[in-house]
């Protein structure tokens, strides 16, 4: 013979229902608590209906029924963690509008946390008006939508709490991060960075940039001993969070310390580095060391002259494909002339060297110059005629400098 088959069923009542019935059952609610419960649950149907809606619609009311009895039921179930006779001691002793309050609270705290890292599109000052749409929809949701929720949430708002520490032991508070509006896990990863280079401040891009030179320098030849450490004072609900995002830095490492990728092109134009570290906008500061940058090449390559004549040289240069120079010999402007004949003129190299290390005061008249030139040159430099090499080399001698 086999054993009867054990008969489970499920239980589908609202947790509220069955904390009322099991208190009553259990002698822990009276005919007096009974019937405070009447005279407050059509009070609070009829403020849910006017806080979603309208209290005189029947629809409305017949809604804010199932919602009350939710939102009771999700206070009740999660504060006594599913136990009966907690939750009807809860009922005993307290109003059913407090019950219905209280998950109504716990909804609109978790509504008002960060849906996703990014300082950018979280709104900071709890819930409002706005979120009431919101409100309406997560009353009628059950503990296990909630608590998934609360569990993806509480995960975001730590990752986003030690963003705003690990920026904070760097001089850049809570606010400063918000009007930067990136990614929490850009700034923890860079924040990991800062002290690995030896610095003490978030940086912007030139000091970002330099701090990851110094990084190559000194870790390019092991990526894996790269020294990133989580801080000590770290509070330690925070630690696994960046520790996490510590690995996904090591895990960059290859990448961050090869000095075959330019870091611009790596942090700020590669696809999957965009957005993924952290520095401070700086146009001004930038401006200042491109120009200080530009300056310093421009000064060497030109020697300091600045007439028609060297500049258009240091271009034909450029456009020809060789070494930038303001003056040339007779010899070497033959070799260059054979060049372009050979490899090609590109006028569009002379625009970019302009760009990239001319003064930005000077940039436009410049331009304006080699585009004049060009007009004027470019048939003849570029012509295979039998004379062409001789007249190339006597319109250089008229707009270059050629000894």
């Amino acid at each position: 013979m086999t054993s009867p088959s054990a008969l489970s069923l499920y239980d589908t009542r609202a947790f509220f229902e069955k904390a009322l019935q099991y208190g009553v059952q259990h002698g822990i609610i009276g005919a007096e608590k009974i019937e405070a419960m009447r005279v407050d649950g059509p009070k609070g149907m009829v403020q849910i209906a006017r806080y979603f809606g309208n209290e005189f619609l029947r629809p409305d009311l017949e809604k804010a029924r199932d919602r009350m009895v939710n939102l009771v039921s999700l206070y009740l179930e999660n504060s006594c963690q599913g136990d009966l006779r907690q939750a009807a001691e809860s009922l005993r002793d307290f109003s059913l509008l407090s019950r219905s309050k209280g998950g109504s609270d716990m909804l609109k705290a978790l509504i008002a946390m960060p849906q996703n890292s990014h300082f950018g599109m979280n709104e900071r000052g709890g819930f409002t008006d706005a979120h009431i749409p919101q409100l309406a929809k997560w009353s009628l949701r059950s503990l296990a939508d909630y608590q998934a929720e609360l569990a993806r949430r509480s995960q975001v708002a730590q990752v986003m709490d030690a963003a705003v520490w690990l920026a904070g032991e760097l001089g850049m508070d809570a606010d400063e991060l918000e009007e930067a509006g990136k990614d929490a896990e850009a700034v923890i990863r860079t924040a990991l960075l800062v002290p690995a280079a030896g610095r003490t401040e978030m940086p912007d891009w030139v000091t970002f940039e330099k701090m990851i030179a110094a990084l190559r320098k000194k870790h390019a030849a092991a990526p894996a001993a790269l020294p990133l450490a989580v801080p000590q004072k770290l509070p330690a609900h925070l630690r696994d969070v960046v520790e996490a995002v510590r690995q996904s830095v090591m895990a960059d490492a290859p990448k961050i310390l090869d000095p075959a990728l330019p870091p611009r092109q790596l942090f700020d134009r590669s696809p999957a580095f965009m957005g993924r570290y952290f520095w401070v906008e700086d146009g001004l500061n930038e401006v200042d060391h491109h120009d200080r940058q530009a300056s310093a090449v421009w000064s060497k390559v030109t020697g300091g002259n600045a007439d028609d004549g060297s500049l258009l040289t240091l271009f034909l240069c450029v456009a020809a494909g060789s070494a930038p120079k303001t003056v040339l010999t007779e010899k070497s402007a033959m070799t260059l002339l054979r060049k372009i004949r050979k490899s090609g003129f590109k006028p569009a190299l002379a625009h970019q060297y302009i760009v990239d290390h001319a003064p930005v005061q000077h940039q436009d008249a410049y331009a304006s110059l080699w585009d004049d030139f060009v007009e004027e040159a470019q048939a003849t430099l570029q012509s295979d005629a039998v004379h062409a090499l001789h007249d190339a080399l006597a319109l250089l001698r008229r707009e270059c400098h050629v000894q």
